[in-house]
């Protein structure tokens, strides 16, 4: 009997130890695929404070809740799904959706610089791609919905580079890799919202109320860093985006049987690695983010004229012949 029990409980060791392994195996598996996804998760926290702006103080946690609520249903009821079904039925169709969805980093990282450099002409091309609010009622609801649809197209982003590095993972870690990631990026994103749209409002308070010199210090400290912390991060979520859509532009190509433009960039990697060689490796990785940013905005500026004279006179029309919901304004008492 003990001999049978030393081997039963052997048994549950050795299944213990693969259970452990598999789950390690997620974890890093997770954290590689939430890595590559970088520039699009970067770009969701630099965003979404926007659309919370314009409203009251004790609105700006309920709707940012509302859009990481949309947020996670976009990830786990349509995107993972569809993420699956792809892996499964369709894994050649993953490289070029990941190319469109680089396409589209880029021109939203371009449309940045664009705004940057050349703010009236800008402004133009986002007044014609944009709607006007219609009741001043459902304002919040339409904040969030445009919300919603900007983190759809970002999550699908994300969900897209998680699953391309899960080539021969089996179909069960797949599923719960891209569920770690999508419940994961949701909860830091919107985490790092949430303080971020209230943190001026704590500053004040513990510049105001605080006990001590050092909590006063810290409170008008926040007060003023937050901006130059947005600031900063609406800067390199924009070079994010423009180097990821670059780099998966470029190695989409490469699959694709046009080589030319990523023998170009390691060319001039290792130019780089031969001009210093005392860092040979840390040259090497800048000269290859240099280069697919270099062409990632490029594809951006070239794509900024296509997407306000062909795409959206396009979709507009389509629009137009699709069912209109009429929005019933609410009773007043």
């Amino acid at each position: 009997m003990s001999v049978g029990l030393l081997a039963l409980l052997d048994d549950i060791a050795a299944i213990a130890k693969v259970a452990a392994a598999s789950l390690d195996d997620v974890a890093s598996q997770a954290a590689k695929a939430g890595l590559k996804a970088a520039g699009a998760v970067i770009d969701d926290a630099a965003v979404t404070p926007a659309y919370v702006t314009g409203f009251k103080a004790d609105r700006e946690l309920p709707i940012v809740a509302r859009i990481a609520f949309g947020s996670i249903k976009n990830k786990l009821l349509y995107l993972l799904p569809a993420a699956l079904i792809l892996s499964l039925f369709l894994p050649w169709l993953i490289t070029p959706l990941l190319m469109l969805g680089g396409a589209y980093l880029c021109y939203e990282g371009a449309e940045k610089v664009f705004e940057a450099v050349v703010p009236h002409e800008a402004h133009a091309h986002e007044a014609n791609l944009s709607s006007i609010a219609i009741d001043p009622k459902t304002v919040e609801d339409e904040k969030v919905a445009g919300a919603i649809q900007t983190d759809f197209i970002l999550s699908a982003e994300i969900m897209t580079i998680a699953l391309a590095t899960l080539p021969g993972v089996p179909f069960w870690e797949q599923a719960i890799v891209l569920a770690v990631v999508g419940i994961g990026i949701t909860l830091a994103v919107y985490g790092v919202v949430a303080f971020i749209v209230k943190a001026d409002d704590i500053g004040l308070a513990m510049a105001t109320n605080a006990r001590t010199g050092l909590g006063r210090a810290f409170g008008r400290g926040l007060v003023t860093g937050v901006p130059v912390f947005m600031a900063i991060l609406s800067v390199v979520g924009t070079a994010a985006m423009i180097w990821v859509g670059g780099g998966i532009i470029v190695h989409g190509l490469t699959e694709f049987g046009l080589p030319q433009l990523d023998q170009i960039i390691e060319g001039a990697a290792h130019h780089a690695e031969a001009m210093l060689p005392a860092a040979s490796s840390v040259a090497r990785e800048l000269a290859i983010i240099l280069g697919d940013g270099i062409f990632g905005l490029i594809l951006g500026l070239i794509l900024i004229p296509v997407v306000g004279k062909v795409i959206t006179p396009i979709w507009k029309a389509i629009k137009r012949q699709l069912p209109h919901k009429t929005t019933v304004p609410p009773a007043t008492h």
